[in-house]
């Protein structure tokens, strides 16, 4: 009970991080009070909605319990009035964000290995649960995806999510797995920052030359 209630705090925490990273690069993008809360929504809430539209796992959570939406809505219009203090606040946010990654990758898989999926399935849910928030980000501002960049943050996803499952499967005491899995997802997420490790990239040109 108390293993539930921790990671329910922690990823609430991670949505109203999640929620003001939205609404500071729509921001960015000049968006009036309404785009700033749909993408603080997005970025918070929409690797969860899609996992659990596509597991067919309804309600959705933030439709049975407005109040997540409404403290989403809430936290992107905090961010308008405390725009100007952000920047001093960047490292605490990479922080929140690494252990938002890790915690939204585990739920994910928790979640699906719950509703009876397989473990192939619950690494793939961790995964979409992980990034598919920031996906949607930055795609409404009009960006490239962070996940599709050399950014070490995809692989990260995996990474945690298949700890968490793995752990499951041989037995570990869900506590221990959890425990286990957020450290290293989050560990991983912050060395990668860190020490700016990044996935090779793959350039393809139509160009050609002739000599």
């Amino acid at each position: 009970m108390q293993d539930t209630q921790f990671v329910l705090l922690l990823w609430f925490v991670g949505i109203i991080a999640e929620a003001m990273t939205g609404a500071l690069a729509a921001g960015k993008q000049r968006m009036d009070l309404f785009g700033v809360v749909i993408v603080g929504c997005a970025t918070a809430i929409g690797g969860g909605t899609l996992r659990d539209m596509l597991l067919g796992n309804y309600p959705l959570i933030w439709v049975e319990n407005w109040h997540y939406l409404l403290a989403i809505v809430l936290a992107s219009l905090l961010t308008v009035v405390i725009a100007p203090l952000m920047r001093y606040l960047a490292k605490l946010f990479l922080t929140i964000d690494a252990l938002g990654l890790a915690v939204f990758s585990v739920i994910g898989a928790q979640k699906t290995l719950l509703l009876g999926f397989s473990p192939a399935v619950a690494v793939v849910m961790g995964v979409i649960t992980g990034v598919f928030g920031g996906v949607f980000r930055d795609i409404l501002c009009n960006q490239m995806p962070l996940i599709f960049r050399k950014e070490l943050y995809g692989i990260v996803a995996i990474v945690t999510a298949s700890c968490y499952v793995m752990l499951q499967i041989a037995g570990t005491e869900p506590w221990l797995s959890l425990g286990i899995s957020l450290w290293l997802g989050f560990s991983l997420r912050m060395l990668a920052i860190r020490f700016c490790w990044s996935v090779p990239t793959f350039h393809y040109s139509t160009d050609q030359h002739h000599e």
